[in-house]
């Protein structure tokens, strides 16, 4: 992570310690994944971890993402463009309430329908996670109002419960395992070690997951 932020709260490093990922940091936010060409939100990158493009109009993050998250779209792609969202949203109090409430929305609609859909409750979990991490970090200038509008956005949706869910769907998807492994990195050893062997034992069948494995290494 850059000196940006460095100051995390002591807590989150406890936190982080008993659940041992391989990186340190929030796992969701610090650690962008790799996904080669794929497209995503477009971002920059280059001097932080949070650093997105200045001139990205963030009235359009909702339907951009949503349009970017299709069926087939891969595990390992949907984590990178919602860790991006994520980020954009947290500047602007309206749109990641309406992010997070479209994604949760679409999650329990496929459940309603008596076809749970394992990929948007993966979708809708990592950004509640998402927003529960900027609630970690430093309350300096830089972060202050990111944390406002995570914590309101997020209220008690319980990023756990949808994960669990995604998992129910698709229990045999190794990048499914790797999500909920990093979301379980904050609070849950047990579980943590549990998706992360999954993810491990079946990163050989996925290329893009190959590529990221060491998140949980």
């Amino acid at each position: 992570m850059r000196h940006q932020a460095r100051n995390i709260l002591p807590m989150v490093f406890a936190a982080l310690a008993i659940a041992a990922p391989a990186l340190a940091g929030p796992p969701l936010l610090c650690h962008p994944y790799q996904i080669g060409g794929a497209k995503s939100l477009p971002w920059v990158g280059e001097k932080s971890w949070f650093e997105g493009r200045p001139d990205y109009n963030v009235d359009h993050l909702v339907a951009d993402t949503e349009a970017l998250l299709t069926p087939s779209t891969p595990v390992i792609v949907r984590m990178e463009t919602l860790r991006r969202a994520a980020l954009y949203a947290s500047t602007d109090q309206r749109v990641a309430t309406e992010l997070l409430r479209r994604l949760v929305a679409r999650a329990q609609a496929s459940e309603s329908a008596g076809h749970p859909d394992a990929l948007a409750f993966l979708d809708a979990a990592y950004v509640a996670e998402a927003f529960h991490e900027i609630t970690w970090l430093s309350n300096s200038n830089e972060w202050a109002g990111r944390i406002a509008v995570a914590r309101a956005a997020l209220g008690n949706t319980d990023g756990h419960a949808l994960m669990a869910k995604s998992i129910s769907a698709r229990p045999d998807d190794p990048a499914i395992q790797f999500a909920a492994a990093l979301i379980a990195a904050d609070n849950n050893r047990a579980s943590y070690e549990e998706h992360a062997a999954k993810a491990r034992a079946g990163a050989a069948r996925d290329p893009l997951l190959a590529r990221n494995i060491a998140h949980v290494q």
